[in-house]
């Protein structure tokens, strides 16, 4: 079994502060510091052009990709890292869309992340092909999918409730009908174990800058199924997915693999921070890491509902339904949430009235849950979040 005590001091967390919001921005890892500035100093100031191929620079896209890829039950040379996590929702939903050349119904739910809807407007806006986006309440994606849907879009757990979707069954539901499934791990990887090549998904794609502690805007990754890596058409053609980059060809051809899902040239130093934060999961148990999250979940609502009335819970009470997040909703939920990040008990807010805290086992324990609800209640029950200063919205919530 994991010891997160030995796991907690791996991370950079300040004193004074209850991090509860690592499903927003993971904390800093501390073997970053040595990592980046050895990609700096040694790797970039020394060795210049000559560390692509010397420190292994051109391939660290795939390398890191393999690291990701075992958190989510991806076989090896099947994840790639780059870009942002919008950029892989286009590549993944264009290419499934070609796969299923014949049906023009897009099928997601209203709790998908938004940035995904967008993309898959922007996509179906220039395709010009009368494709649908179909949006439904999460709990009516798996009655909706039937043989007019060429791909259904989900991102696993709602990132306002924590809601969970049943990925092996809607996977399962939607082959049957003959459509492909795209999943969004922006909020499963690292929080709760993903098995994508044993839910026979199709593409996965998530961000690395949540649970996996990658910094922000840390690269995103794809995963493509290997049965469909070699037939999968990437959109985004650029020069890093060709199959001989420094051939120059004036045309473009596929790279073998996931390796057509690369665009542009890697963010190397973004790139080089994720991998030493990745370093943290060598020895960490996912099935560990879910346990733990779930006694954290449970105490945590049951120590709020008993001490908070004014809070509703907003996530799903059965906890096998439930990511790692638990959210409350109250009308005030942003002035409540600036004045607990003021007291050093850091959430954040999704509008309209979600308060959200994200339990990550990996620097978070009992403790730390019944600290931070002693300051919820106080701020609660004297309305100590009533205040002016704290009703003063940011660019970022």
């Amino acid at each position: 079994m994991t010891d997160f005590t030995a796991t907690r001091a791996l991370f950079e967390l300040p004193a004074g502060v209850i991090y509860l919001d690592g499903n927003s921005l993971g904390p800093l890892p501390r073997g970053v510091h040595a990592r980046l500035a050895d990609a700096v100093a040694a790797e970039w100031g020394e060795q210049l052009i000559r560390a692509w191929n010397d420190a292994g620079w051109i391939t660290l896209p795939r390398r890191v990709g393999d690291r990701v890829g075992r958190l989510i039950g991806a076989p090896k040379g099947s994840v790639v890292m780059g870009d942002t996590l919008s950029i892989k929702v286009y590549q993944a939903l264009a290419s499934a869309l070609d796969l299923v050349p014949t049906r023009r119904v897009v099928l997601s739910d209203s709790g998908n992340f938004p940035t995904d809807l967008y993309m898959a407007e922007g996509l179906l806006a220039s395709l010009g092909r009368g494709h649908d986006l179909r949006i439904v309440a999460p709990e009516d994606v798996a009655s909706a999918i039937d043989e007019s849907v060429a791909v259904v879009m989900i991102t696993e757990v709602d990132y306002r409730t924590g809601r969970r979707h049943d990925m092996p069954a809607l996977i399962a539901k939607a082959h049957a009908m003959g459509a492909l499934v795209i999943w969004d791990l922006a909020h499963s990887a690292g929080a709760l174990p993903v098995d994508v090549a044993a839910a026979d998904a199709d593409f996965a794609v998530g961000c690395t800058y949540k649970y996996l502690n990658g910094g922000p805007g840390s690269p995103a990754f794809i995963y493509v199924a290997p049965r469909l890596a070699d037939v999968a058409r990437p959109a985004l053609s650029g020069w890093m997915g060709h199959a001989a980059p420094f051939a120059f060809d004036v045309s473009y051809r596929p790279g073998a693999g996931i390796e057509r899902m690369r665009v542009g040239t890697p963010p190397i130093l973004a790139l080089a921070a994720l991998d030493a934060a990745l370093d943290v999961w060598d020895d960490v148990d996912m099935g560990d890491i879910r346990a733990a999250s779930l006694r954290l979940s449970d105490l945590f609502i049951t120590e709020v509902e008993a001490r908070c009335p004014d809070l509703v819970l907003a996530s799903p009470r059965d906890g096998g339904v439930r990511g790692s997040q638990v959210s409350f909703r109250h009308p005030d939920g942003y002035a409540i949430m600036q004045a607990l990040i003021a007291r050093g008990v850091i959430g954040d807010f999704r509008a309209p009235d979600i308060l959200r805290f994200g339990l990550t086992p990996l620097y978070i324990g009992e403790s730390d849950i019944v600290a931070a609800v002693d300051i919820i209640a106080d701020v609660m029950n004297t309305r100590a979040w009533d205040a002016p200063e704290f009703r003063k919205q940011g660019l970022v919530t």
